[in-house]
């Protein structure tokens, strides 16, 4: 059997400060320690939690218009990201704006994805799968468990003033993740992925934003559009003869699937874990041919990696560094 070719696996990967108000008055016969006291409370700054905290809610109850850029190696990958509220639902559309068609849109807890080499499908979800990480969305103080938060200070993006904030991981498994908010509305502008020698693997930056009062028409139209009915996705339907027995501290199983591919000649089994702002997925096929070495394959901050020992041919994809996926890979034993 041919080995499992690297750049086929690729295609099946459809694979992210409080408004400042004025301060009071002080009477001016308070006095000077109590003045200093009570000065110090007001200006103390929110905390680097308290930032990400108010992304997630901004993220999900404003009505915004915005576009963003993907660049990794020196290409982008243009977006088109609308959000809003309507007739108490919750609406988002994110649509890659350049070559084949590539759209997400999500009503409430429901999301249909629609790509030009895959029938459309839905899924029930409260976050778009993308270039966002899903965990800016929810379960901010999650996130703790893996990675320390950090206020850095403010600078310009987008003609706006922001707030950086650093996620940097407390092992060695992970990249870091440097994110720019928005002062005025808490929403994003601006993000980075760094690997742990302080190089830019990837950033997101946003090129356009307009924040509005009402949701926009086209997201009105898509609670009229007939959208594929959504199906189940559950980790625990589908049994494998094998498992990953090491994954980074935070990594849950998301997603497990099997899926007969035509012109590989077999069954390619996967299986999908996630530590809130990272994707890791694992693919295995069987193959008669002889043990190789690994190989790796970078791009931006996607590493994917392939390996073939024990009949089978070995491949993770993910956001982690090398030395993390071929831990992962050499963890994986059969039955």
């Amino acid at each position: 059997m041919k080995i499992f070719s690297t750049l086929f696996l690729l295609a099946l990967i459809s694979t992210p400060v409080l408004s400042q108000e004025a301060e009071p008055a002080l009477a001016t016969n308070t006095p000077q320690t109590e003045l200093d006291s009570e000065s110090s409370e007001t200006i103390k700054a929110p905390t680097a939690l308290q930032w990400l905290q108010r992304l997630s809610h901004s993220m999900k109850t404003l009505n915004f218009d915005t576009s963003f850029v993907v660049v990794r190696n020196n290409r982008a990958e243009p977006y088109r990201w609308l959000h809003g509220i309507e007739n108490n639902q919750e609406l988002e559309l994110i649509t890659l704006l350049n070559g084949p068609r590539k759209e997400a849109i999500r009503i409430n807890n429901t999301v249909s994805y629609f790509e030009s080499d895959h029938s459309p499908y839905s899924v029930n979800n409260n976050s778009i799968s993308g270039p966002i990480p899903t965990a800016l969305f929810g379960n901010i103080e999650k996130l703790q468990l893996t990675y320390d938060f950090i206020g850095v200070g403010k600078s310009r993006i987008l003609g706006r003033p922001a707030q950086l904030v650093r996620l940097e991981s407390k092992d060695k498994q992970r990249f870091g993740y440097w994110l720019w908010l928005d002062i005025e509305s808490g929403l994003l502008l601006k993000a980075a992925v760094i690997s742990r020698q302080g190089e830019l693997l990837e950033q997101i930056q946003f090129t356009h934003l307009m924040i509005t009062k009402q949701s926009n028409d086209i997201l009105t139209q898509i609670t009229s559009a007939k959208l594929p009915e959504p199906h189940m996705l559950n980790a625990s339907d589908i049994k494998l003869p094998w498992q990953v027995n090491w994954l980074p501290d935070g990594f849950e199983l998301v997603k497990t699937s099997k899926r007969l591919i035509q012109k590989v000649e077999g069954q390619v089994e996967s299986l999908m874990f996630n530590d809130g702002l990272v994707d890791v997925s694992v693919y295995v096929i069987a193959s008669d041919d002889p043990p190789r070495q690994v190989t790796v394959n970078q791009t931006g901050a996607t590493v994917l990696l392939s390996s073939l020992r024990e009949g089978y041919e070995i491949t993770v994809v993910g956001q982690v560094p090398a030395k993390t996926a071929a831990s992962i890979a050499q963890s994986i034993s059969f039955n």
